[in-house]
Formats: structure tokens, C-alpha cells, sequence
């Protein structure tokens, strides 16, 4: 048996069954039964990393956790100095602890301190007078009294071990006092019953019911410390909305201050049309808030963006006085060539970073960009040139994702010969010459429209006057995936979207100006605009630009990149979280790590056993993971952790941002109290909400303010749990109606999850003769799992067990992958097809990722 070397600051959990002579043993991630010879090899390395660190002063306090069940929870921290008492179980007869103390015995169950457990071996402690420091001084922690009582198969076995060690400023009164302060709910659903947790970077996130404490150390340093203090800006935000988001924009440059009234707005389509206003009168532009006001503040040779290529080695870097050139520059050509106040720009482009120099150009003008994912196809793209007519369109002749090359020129030529067809035609086409995927030569040209990039934009100025707007004249346009029928062109406006992200940013990850963040969406979706352009430089941030794929060349690309960068805020989809964590640990465990500090989680619920591994094996179990709830019509976070703030519970978006009133209501509209479900909505609006679908402003009332009047309906299902955690389950179209129990898709992908042996799963729901609906599910088993009948029964039980009968599966359907857009996101539509068996309306898939996965599907349809 071999285990770690053991790092001084570095917490060990033993994990006991309650069996004699054997043992459950948990370093991080690693799990497995030890005998107890092998136990107690692990007490002698133990012993000799502890007396190692502790004569060299690199520990000078150790805290032993016992475990024996009903609540009890035995604290020893041992430091160099004091005269204490020791337990004679623990000791023997004879002294064998001397160096440690005694301190306390905690009974969190009852809320006791200080009290005896009534067993014999208890029932007495033994007083020991410290030595001097010295390594002799030191003596094994782990005696043969010790072992004998841990490994009793009687009442008073023990069943958890936890070893901590720290520096001198480690203290056991401290510790239970932050893990006190952080007993009771935000929600106000009163303290925790049952004090279940785990404390970051001192433990594994192994049970779904377990919190996730921030460490002591975390929670000091960190912008909203403690759930009072949150509660705090909370209420405030609640009951005075425009005080509270005044004083936050007041921090942003503005022009010209906005009207008296911060906010006009009606919710209710019962009392008229539905309106949404922020700081309306106010005057300013989100360009530069983003770059000039923090070259003013003397950010100018700071790093605004590191690019990384799709080939290993391939990167650029740009500071905040380098982006503001190259904006100005485009700028000017935008302005040049007609581009005025109030007119569309398509951008279609790839994770260069032209990408947001061209949203920021757009942005300095007044112009409304409109970025659409390099990837959908030339229906999809002239569909939306067609709709918002853009005076021009920026795009490259091609990119490379991974060994895959994309002719993006070629998707644009036929989009626009398709607008003509249609009436509505394209002048200029700016083509950015991407050589590592394309040359020239080989680039089909149409003369007198097409202009290439580096030909032009180079001559112009470096400085561009600024175009300055009212808050509420519209920013960007960014239209919905279309999968069935006309797209939807979500509208947000300047201002209140400029304050909302930039606020989100900053407090859902703790942001420090001395962070280097990376988020791995693309420009063409919402996170891409919020939180990989806007809200990062509106707090002066370095952002990591990453043009390649995750798994290119191999799975540990995305923590090579880490490391590179020193990337210290690292958020992402579940969907790659599942696709690494079933590529192995290997692949993670290989690179560092050590500069990230905060995790986050984007665009569906994270199941609790991916975030447990995002967690425990991506985060080394010390970072706080904010499990982010929002949507494209959002603009930014409504639903989110506040890392430090309060314990986390895996796979739960916890609490309301500041200004969000999200309340859970039933089928009729009726407001649901305490633990529920049912349909998430919105009361009263928030900054950063979308105003209008662009030309279409009845169905934006009837989507979203029409199925319940008075409030803004998200789509999306929702639990709330006794302590007022926030669970979301998906899409109410994703859920499925078998035999009258309304079953959330997501808390069936989870179940199934949660076996050992699937990577993921995807759940739709299919007609049934007999119970209305039946639950069809697309497993990905983890890598070098064969398929086989005992392991598909298997999976059914695991959803049985965990749901219900009700919930079990009719279907499970092998799937080597899912269909995903190159963002990540599954397309479930052409799962429905694909379990109905409408083959013949498949539709566009040329969004996914690997299109052969849907033949792959298909094939494997009736094994």
C-alpha cells in the first residue's frame, strides 16, 4: 500500500466502517479499505511527516478529529506548548502525546461543549506537562490504545478520523467560531439542524447532503464574509433598490447623472405593456467604462487579454493601452465605412481576440453588435442577417478547433448570397486573415465586399471619440439557437446591463484585481458577452481567450492553461466538467493547479456528483465553486454562491443575488413558502434584464410576462429546499409527465450520474401508451466500460433507488457521445428526435460539436 507524500498543510480524513480490523481510508480524491496493519503504516509515515514539519517549524499546531457517531465530534488541537490534559484512551498509561494538548469535546448535535462521553474509556483524562520544543519531543499520536479503541466493533467505534494541520494562527476556538458563524441559513429558514459539513480545504465533498464551508482564511479576505453581511446588502437591495443601485453605478463614468426616477418598470401585463427602465437620462458609454476608465486609473500596462491558439505555443497578449489602440483603430474603420448610432454589425467570428475588440469597437460608436457562434451554419447566420440587417459583417476565412478546420468564409458566402435571394443585401465583409487555419490563396474572395483585416485596420488612428448613449439605447443583439422556428433577438440596453454584470462579476467570484480569470464560453453565447468581455474589464480583470478545444491534444489541455496563466477564477459548462472528469484524473492530477482559488459553473445544473469531482479533484477540495443560475434574458447572475459568504450544498445554486426576488409559484400562479417546487419567477426587474425581442415585442410578453401575470417567467422548474438552497431542474418543457408525477429530466440525468460507471447522461421524454410519457435516457459510460445487459439494469435500480419506481427509466439508449454545440451545449432536440424515431427531422446540426455523433446514435438505436 502506498501512500501520498504528506504535505504539512494538508488535511487527511480516515474514514472508519464499522467493522473490527477495518478501515476506510481518504486522501482528497483516493478512497479504498485498509487492513489494520495498513492502518498502521499509515500512522507511522504520518508520524514521520508531522515530526519532520514540526522541528523545522513548519507546523506548529495539529488538530485530531474523532468521529463516533450520534453526533459526537471530538476536537484535539495539539500545539508546543502548555500544560494539558490528555485522554488516557488515547494515551495509555503512560503519557505517549507529549508536545499536544487536550482542548475540548464537541458535541455539535446538542450544542454542548465541554461535556464527557459516558464510557468507560472516557470517563477520565490524564494531565501531561509539555517538553520544550525540540523534534524529540514529539511522540506518535496514533498508540496501540488508540488503535485498539478505533478499531472496536462496538458502540464506541470510531467511524472518522480528520487531521489538520497549520500554522500557529490555527486555532481551535477560531475554527469552531467561523463554523458557528455560519450555522444559520441565508434564507432565514433559521441555524442548520444538523451540523453535516465539510470545510474547504480540509475535507472531502463526498455526500450529497454535506455543506461546503469556505476556510477560515477564504472568508477573511473575501467581499461579503459572512452570511449577515450578505443578508445586509441583501435587504437593502430589496427594499431600496434605487439607493442601492445608484450607489453602485455611481462608480462607473457617466456623462451625464440619470432622471430623478433610477427605475420605472411594470411587470403586469394585466396593467399594460411591459416596460423595463434603468437610469434612463443617464448618459455614458460601456466601451470605456471597460478600457479608458481603467487606463485613468493607471491600469494602462496591465494585462487586459491573454490569447491562447489552438496549437500548443501559439498565444498573444494585449495590455489595457494595447486593447484601446486596436478598438479605436476598428472603430474608426466602422465609422468610415457608414456605421453609425443605432446600426447592426454582425460578428462572426472565432475566440480570437478580435472577437471582443470588434464588441467594443461597436460599442464606442453606438452601434449594436450582434455576435453570432462561429459555428452555426449558413442558414442559421442569414436568418439573422436577415432579421437585424447589419450594415456590416466581421468574420475570419476560417479556424481551427483542434485538427478540425472550419471554412467560416464559406458558411458567410452562402448566408449572404441566401440574404440576396431574400432582398436584403450585405456591402462589407471584413475578413480577419486567420493563417493558422487558412491562407489567403486558398480563401474564395468576392471583390468589391470583401476586405481583409490587417489590410486596413492597421492605418487607421489609435484614438476614436467616444459615442455617448443613454442608458437605455441598445447595446447588442444576441439571438436565440433557433432550433424551432424564428429565432429569438434578445435586446439589452447600456446602462443598467453595464452595472449588473460588472456587480455579478465582482461578487460572485470574489474578484481581486490581482486575479487572472478564465472563462471557457464562446462570444456568440450570453456568458461570452457578460462574463468573458464585459463584466471582466468593467472591473479592470485579466481574461484568458482560449480559441482551442479542451481535449486538443489531450484532456489536459485546460490545466496546462492554468498553469500558463497562473489562472486564479476558472468557470466553465457541467458539460465539460463530465466530459474531463470521464477522460480520468490522470489528466488533472499531472498539472499544478495551485493558483486557482475560486471555481464556477455555467448553463444547466451541475449534478452533485460532477461537482463533487469539480470540487475535490479540479479544486483540490479548497476552492468554492459558484454555481451560477441565470439566462441569456438575464444579462447576468440572479441565482449564485458568494464565495465566503455562506456553506455550499453540491449541486445547489443557493441564494438570490442582490436585487433578484426569485420566488417558486404552482400551476395556477400561486406564491409557494419554505420547502417546494415548481415554476422559478421573478418579481419586480433587476439592471440587467433583456428589454424587448428586437421587432417583436408582443412575443416577448407573451414568452415570458403572459403564463403568470406580474412576474417574469424563467422556463425553468425549481426546488427550494428546508434551508432555502435554491435547486434547479431544468427547463419546464424538459419535464416529463409519467403517470401524473411531473419528473424534472435533470434529477434523473443526476441519478444516473451518480453511478460509478456513467460519464453522462442525457434524459427526454417519449409518448407512452400507458403512463403518457416515458423516460428515454442516453447514457456515456466512463471510458473502457463495455455495454452489457447486468450493467443497463444496474443503471435502472440506481434511478429507482434514488427517485422512485416511478421515475425508472423505459429506455437506456448507449451513446458513445451526446450531440453538443461546440459551447458545450447538448441539443436535446435532436435527442427527441432521435427516441421518437423522427429521423427524417433531425434539422440543422451543423452547430455540433462532432455531427457523426448523431449517425453513431442512430446506429445504436435499438441495441
Amino acid at each position: 500500500m502506498s501512500f501520498c507524500a504528506f504535505n504539512p498543510r494538508r488535511l487527511f480524513i480516515i474514514k472508519f466502517k464499522r467493522c473490527p480490523l477495518q478501515f476506510h481510508a481518504s486522501h482528497r480524491h483516493y478512497h479504498r479499505l485498509v487492513t489494520i496493519n495498513e492502518f498502521k503504516l499509515f500512522c507511522a509515515l504520518f508520524n514521520t511527516s508531522i515530526q519532520h514539519n514540526w522541528a523545522r517549524r513548519r507546523v506548529s499546531t495539529l488538530y485530531l478529529s474523532f468521529d463516533f457517531g450520534g453526533d459526537f465530534l471530538f476536537f484535539f488541537p495539539f500545539r508546543h506548548t502548555r500544560t494539558v490534559t490528555v485522554p488516557p484512551c488515547i494515551t495509555g498509561s503512560s503519557p505517549s502525546l507529549v508536545g499536544y494538548h487536550y482542548n475540548s469535546l464537541r458535541l455539535p448535535g446538542l450544542g454542548l461543549r465541554g461535556a464527557t462521553y459516558k464510557a468507560p474509556a472516557l470517563a477520565s483524562t490524564h494531565p501531561v506537562k509539555l517538553q520544550k520544543h525540540s523534534p524529540s519531543s514529539f511522540r506518535t499520536p496514533f498508540s496501540s490504545s488508540f488503535l485498539s479503541l478505533l478499531g472496536a466493533g462496538g458502540g464506541a467505534g470510531c467511524r472518522r478520523v480528520v487531521v489538520m494541520m497549520g500554522s500557529s494562527g490555527l486555532k481551535t476556538a477560531n475554527y469552531l467560531r467561523h463554523v458557528e458563524s455560519l450555522k444559520s441559513s441565508p434564507s432565514g429558514a433559521g441555524n442548520i439542524p444538523q451540523l453535516n459539513a465539510v470545510i474547504l480545504g480540509e475535507a472531502l465533498a463526498s455526500e450529497e447532503n454535506d455543506r461546503v464551508y469556505p476556510s477560515d482564511d477564504f472568508t477573511r479576505q473575501a467581499l461579503v464574509p459572512s452570511p449577515k453581511k450578505y443578508l445586509e446588502m441583501y435587504k437593502r437591495s430589496i427594499e431600496d433598490p434605487a439607493g442601492f443601485w445608484a450607489e453602485i453605478a455611481s462608480q462607473f463614468y457617466w456623462k451625464q447623472k440619470w432622471d430623478q426616477q433610477v427605475c420605472s418598470e411594470n411587470l403586469d401585463i394585466r396593467k399594460g405593456n411591459i416596460k423595463i427602465e434603468w437610469f434612463k437620462g443617464g448618459i455614458t458609454n460601456i466601451c470605456y467604462n471597460c478600457v479608458d476608465r481603467n487606463i485613468e486609473a493607471g491600469l494602462g500596462d496591465k494585462m487586459a487579454i491573454y490569447w491562447e491558439g489552438n496549437e500548443l505555443g501559439d498565444d498573444a497578449t494585449l495590455t489595457y493601452s494595447q486593447l484601446l489602440h486596436q478598438v479605436c483603430q476598428l472603430a474608426n474603420y466602422l465609422k468610415d465605412i457608414g456605421v453609425k448610432k443605432g446600426d447592426a454589425v454582425i460578428i462572426y467570428l472565432p475566440m480570437l481576440m478580435e472577437l471582443p475588440i470588434a464588441m467594443l469597437a461597436c460599442a464606442r460608436i453606438g452601434a449594436v453588435h450582434s455576435v453570432v457562434f462561429a459555428g452555426f451554419s449558413a442558414e442559421s447566420l442569414s436568418q439573422r442577417i436577415m432579421d437585424c440587417k447589419p450594415k456590416a459583417v466581421i468574420t475570419c476565412n476560417a479556424v481551427k478547433r483542434g485538427p478540425k478546420v472550419i471554412p467560416l468564409k464559406d458558411i458567410v458566402d452562402a448566408a449572404v448570397v441566401d440574404c440576396a435571394n431574400n432582398g436584403v443585401s450585405v456591402d462589407v465583409c471584413l475578413i480577419y486573415d486567420n493563417q493558422s487555419a487558412m491562407t489567403r490563396e486558398n480563401t474564395k474572395w468576392q471583390e468589391g465586399r470583401d476586405i481583409w483585416w490587417q489590410d486596413v485596420i492597421p492605418k487607421y488612428p489609435t484614438t476614436c471619440e467616444i459615442e455617448w448613449v443613454d442608458a437605455e439605447d441598445p447595446l447588442f443583439l444576441l439571438y436565440t439557437s433557433g432550433s424551432t422556428g424564428k429565432p429569438k433577438g434578445v435586446l439589452h440596453t447600456t446602462g443598467g446591463y453595464m452595472v449588473y454584470t460588472a456587480t455579478t462579476f465582482k461578487y460572485a467570484f470574489d474578484y481581486k484585481l490581482s486575479d487572472v480569470y478564465w472563462c471557457t464560453a464562446d462570444c456568440g453565447w450570453i456568458t461570452g458577452h457578460s462574463y468573458v468581455t464585459y463584466g471582466p474589464l468593467l472591473n479592470g480583470a485579466s481574461v484568458v481567450v482560449f480559441e482551442g478545444a479542451p481535449n486538443y491534444p489531450d484532456s489536459g489541455r485546460c490545466w496546462d492553461i492554468v498553469d500558463k496563466y497562473k489562472v486564479t477564477i476558472f468557470y466553465t459548462a457541467p458539460t465539460l466538467v463530465r466530459s474531463l472528469m470521464r477522460e480520468g484524473d490522470e489528466y488533472v492530477t499531472r498539472y499544478s493547479r495551485k493558483s486557482l482559488r475560486v471555481l464556477g459553473s455555467v448553463g444547466e445544473p451541475i449534478n452533485p456528483s460532477a461537482w463533487r469531482w469539480f470540487y475535490n479533484v479540479v479544486g483540490d477540495a479548497r476552492c468554492p465553486i459558484s454555481d451560477t443560475w441565470w439566462q441569456t434574458e438575464t444579462g447576468g447572475f440572479m441565482i449564485t454562491p458568494l464565495p465566503g459568504a455562506w456553506p455550499q450544498k453540491p449541486g445547489s445554486a443557493t441564494f438570490p443575488f442582490f436585487g433578484v426576488q426569485p420566488v417558486i409559484v404552482d400551476e395556477k400562479g400561486v406564491e409557494l413558502e419554505g420547502e417546494c417546487s415548481g415554476y422559478l419567477c421573478v418579481k419586480t426587474s433587476w439592471p440587467g434584464a433583456f428589454r424587448t425581442l428586437y421587432g417583436d415585442h408582443e412575443r416577448y410578453e407573451t414568452t415570458y410576462f403572459k403564463p403568470f401575470a406580474g412576474y417574469y417567467f424563467s422556463g425553468d422548474g425549481c426546488c427550494r429546499d428546508k434551508d432555502g438552497y435554491h435547486w434547479l431542474t431544468g427547463r419546464v418543457d424538459d419535464v416529463i409527465n409519467v403517470s401524473g408525477h411531473r419528473i424534472g429530466t435533470a434529477e434523473v440525468e443526476s441519478a444516473l450520474v451518480s453511478h460509478p460507471q456513467c460519464a453522462e447522461a442525457a434524459v427526454v421524454g417519449i409518448e407512452h401508451e400507458v403512463k403518457g410519457q416515458g423516460i428515454y435516457a442516453f447514457v456515456t459510460l466512463v471510458e473502457g466500460v463495455p455495454y452489457s445487459e447486468v450493467l443497463r439494469k444496474s443503471l435502472i435500480l440506481t434511478v429507482r433507488k434514488q427517485i422512485g419506481a416511478f421515475a425508472a427509466p423505459d429506455k437506456i439508449h448507449w451513446a458513445p457521445g451526446l450531440p453538443k454545440t461546440r459551447s458545450g451545449k447538448i441539443m436535446r432536440r435532436i435527442l427527441r428526435k432521435i427516441a421518437s424515431r423522427q429521423l427524417d427531422e433531425l434539422g440543422d446540426t451543423s452547430t455540433l460539436a462532432d455531427p457523426g455523433v448523431v449517425d453513431q446514435l442512430i446506429a445504436l438505436a435499438d441495441s
